[in-house]
């Protein structure tokens, strides 16, 4: 993974990093060895998009602010595209099945359909499949 233009890194603060490994590789998703040690790790969305996983201590080295408890108070949506309606619900249950929390029930619009859960830190990601054409 060389750094690019137009590449987006989204840092989440973790309370268990080992734990958001787990409950994210159970999900399907990949990590970057060459930026994972005990303190992060790169979380690979796809070709352009990574969640830095970080542990709270290390986030904090980053910022001023408090962090909040993302339990407790929303401070982003994480919103992932899919390729189908079977995909959306492929991935919330397994989220599901491996430890995240139910956030809202599906939602569906005809042209496009979502469904949201919460990680183990309680961060909310929602994943959308949009039928462009229906949306014509």
């Amino acid at each position: 993974m060389g750094f690019q233009a137009g590449q987006v890194f989204i840092n989440l603060p973790v309370a268990n990093l080992q734990r958001s490994v787990e409950f994210f590789t159970a999900l399907g998703f990949e990590f970057n060895p060459q930026y994972t040690d005990e303190n992060a790790t790169c979380m690979i969305i796809n070709g352009n998009t990574y969640a830095m996983l970080l542990t709270r201590e290390f986030f904090g080295t980053f910022t001023n602010k408090t962090i909040i408890d993302s339990a407790a108070h929303t401070e982003v949506i994480t919103a992932i595209s899919a390729a189908s309606r079977e995909e959306v619900d492929e991935l919330v249950k397994k989220a599901l099945g491996a430890g995240g929390k139910p956030f809202n029930d599906p939602v569906d619009h005809g042209f496009m359909y979502n469904w949201s859960f919460q990680d183990p830190d309680g961060h909310l990601w929602e994943v959308m499949y949009m039928d462009e054409s229906a949306a014509q």
